[in-house]
């Protein structure tokens, strides 16, 4: 039987190092790559062959959304499951609509990982029954916008950053971009989400439970 060739791409060795232990115990699958920021990911899918990506959103310099779209865009079968730190509700929508094969947060127990990876490399795809309702409103493309729908993947990233407490130069070096960039998406997401500042993004982050 042809084994499940994976590639881990997430920036912590010791969380790439926790996802070989777990898929060692398995008789099926193989890691066949690592990547630790988007562009090592791009390189190693553009040599060889995998059956399944499992992708970070939160990487160095490229978010794993925009890698995500990219990869689909030159491998549009090439099942990519995401496995982030980011709750399912803060994510996961926009990961679907990005073109992920499924969702799942790193708290997740590993037979999830198991069975996950097992689906999308048939092509199938995994969604928690928890999203599942969510995601049939979030996916439906009569339904109302919200104001944090409008934003890009980035200035997501960062209003979520924001709400959370983090400064524009905690989130520069977190995301490894200028305080200037971090600025400039703080400036759009302000005149997007009509805000006048943090405490309000807060605030809107809060009562939508985008945080807790």
């Amino acid at each position: 039987m042809a084994k499940i060739n994976i590639l881990i791409a997430d920036d912590h060795p010791i969380v790439r190092e926790g996802f070989k232990q777990v898929l060692s115990e398995t008789t099926d699958m193989v890691v066949a790559g690592e990547a630790s920021n988007g562009q090592e990911v791009l390189n190693l899918i553009r040599k060889n062959k995998y059956t399944v990506v499992l992708l970070d959103i939160s990487m160095p310099g490229r978010s794993g959304l925009e890698i995500l779209k990219e990869l689909r865009s030159e491998h549009p079968k090439l099942p990519i499951l995401i496995v982030s730190i980011y709750p399912e509700e803060q994510y996961a929508v926009r990961a679907f609509r990005a073109g992920a094969s499924g969702y799942l947060t790193k708290a997740s127990a590993p037979h999830e990982l198991i069975e996950a990876i097992r689906k999308v490399s048939k092509g199938g795809r995994y969604v928690s029954s928890s999203l599942a309702e969510e995601l049939t409103y979030y996916l439906d493309v009569d339904a109302t916008r919200a104001p944090h729908e409008t934003l890009s993947d980035r200035e997501y990233q960062v209003m979520l950053l924001i709400a959370s407490g983090k400064t524009v130069s905690g989130i520069a070096e977190e995301l490894c971009l200028s305080v200037k960039t971090i600025s400039t998406y703080r400036t759009h997401i302000l005149k997007k989400m009509n805000l006048k500042n943090n405490a309000e993004i807060t605030l809107y982050a809060v009562q939508n439970k985008l945080v807790e």
